[in-house]
């Protein structure tokens, strides 16, 4: 079985460059099946999760071709709306299929996708917003099948939650749809931006890119494009708390974060992380003072997750590890996955004082002493969450199933291992 065996306690120096967003990878290479013309995306991370949706894309018709970073899509013809089940059970993204197919063919059918296990995750929101375009649903115990038989028309949508899956699978229909679509309660992360900038690249008229309410103007047809994945904010973010515990300084090249990313700078700050902004580049300086920043008249603080501009889910194990070597009591409550911290009992046998009170929130005493363990990842975020904690600790670590962090992950042992970090990928051990 594939695992990283790591060596920790080296401070980690030198430069390192971010791949690109794979959520914003993923719905744009969706939204490729939308034209019937060339598609060209350029700084597509190569990581498992992109490379399955490769397969979907090619899997209904379409002509699907990489060069390095860039990968170009031609959909001229596409020749089935149901793409296989056994690649759409791999990943959740297999679902945002369902806009491009609806606009371009009428018809659906797709299974219950597969994705990360961190809590339930209904495709509720989907169906609704679908259905307000004039789809039609056939849902069984695992299977949708979805058809327009009047076509897409445009609607006044109100999202049953501040969904991005929901929001760019709306987005997605909404671009071949009859008339104007507006989606309230819309999802606004960097990657659904990414998501409309591309669209609009295409001909597709979006007003209120970056709110909370969107406003497509449907098109018969879109037309050529080439369009960029943007950084991914949840990579840089996970870069600068590695750099920050393991304690040397590390530039982040092409890593500045978006404009709205405050709330990143804000809850990092409470645990004494920091970070300085040079052109393009971010800087995680040497020497940190990790202590946790106590709320006014010495409240214990906390860290929460939140749809953006509120600090990101996926960074919340993250906080988790970071919080660990912070001077200090912190709270971090993760509001939006019931299953998301049940990984932390693997933490607490590497050492760490953490009092799981409930599936949602977890108390951390810090600093902790770390000591290697031998781990197994369950989730993309929970299993980079165990590798910096592993280069934090002392000893030896193990971590097995490192497929689940290489589908968000790229290249892990040789970027980190350029920094320094005793990082060695090896295929012939069993847990």
């Amino acid at each position: 079985m594939d695992a990283y065996v790591i060596r920790g306690g080296r401070p980690l120096e030198g430069v390192i460059r971010p791949q690109g967003n794979k959520n914003a990878a993923l719905p744009m290479l969706a939204a490729a099946l939308l034209s019937g013309d060339t598609v060209e995306l350029e700084n597509v991370p190569a990581i498992r999760d992109v490379e399955t949706m490769v397969e979907l894309v090619a899997s209904v018709g379409a002509e699907v071709a990489r060069d390095g970073e860039r990968v170009t899509v031609r959909a001229a013809d596409l020749s089935t709306d149901e793409p296989p089940d056994a690649l759409c059970r791999q990943i959740r993204a297999s679902f945002l299929l369902a806009g491009p197919l609806l606009g371009r063919r009428g018809r659906a059918v797709l299974p219950r996708p597969g994705g990360d296990r961190i809590g339930r995750r209904p495709l509720d929101t989907h169906i609704h917003a679908l259905r307000e375009l004039g789809v039609e649903t056939e849902i069984g115990p695992g299977r949708y099948v979805l058809t327009a038989p009047r076509g897409l028309r445009g609607a006044d949508v109100f999202l049953h939650e501040t969904s991005v899956m929901a929001t760019e699978n709306t987005l997605m229909a909404a671009a071949l749809a009859e008339g104007r679509t507006t989606i309230h309660n819309a999802a606004s992360e960097p990657h659904v931006q990414d998501l409309c900038r591309m669209l609009v690249a295409a001909g597709v008229p979006i007003e209120g890119i970056g709110t909370n309410r969107l406003t497509v103007t449907g098109v018969r047809e879109i037309g050529p494009v080439r369009a960029r994945v943007g950084v991914d904010h949840i990579e840089v973010g996970s870069l600068i708390a590695l750099a920050a515990l393991a304690g040397g300084e590390v530039r982040i090249a092409g890593g500045r974060l978006p404009a709205d990313d405050r709330m990143i700078r804000i809850a990092f700050g409470k645990l004494g992380i920091s970070w300085e902004v040079d052109g393009e580049d971010l800087v995680v300086p040497a020497g940190q003072d990790l202590a946790v920043r106590e709320d006014l008249h010495g409240s214990i603080p906390r860290i929460e997750d939140a749809p953006w501009p509120g600090f990101p889910a996926d960074l919340t194990s993250i906080a988790v590890v970071a919080a660990t070597q912070a001077r200090g009591t912190i709270l971090v409550h993760e509001k939006m996955f019931e299953s998301r911290l049940f990984w932390v009992d693997r933490l607490i046998a590497m050492g760490a004082r953490i009092v799981l009170c409930d599936p949602h929130r977890a108390v951390i005493v810090g600093p902790s002493a770390l000591h290697g363990q031998v781990l197994t990842s369950p989730d993309i975020r929970a299993g980079m969450a165990m590798l910096i904690a592993a280069l934090c600790a002392r000893g030896e670590s193990r971590i097995f199933n490192i497929a689940q962090i290489e589908r968000g992950y790229e290249r892990l042992d040789e970027r980190l291992g350029a920094l320094g970090a005793r990082i060695e990928r090896r295929t012939d051990l069993e847990p």
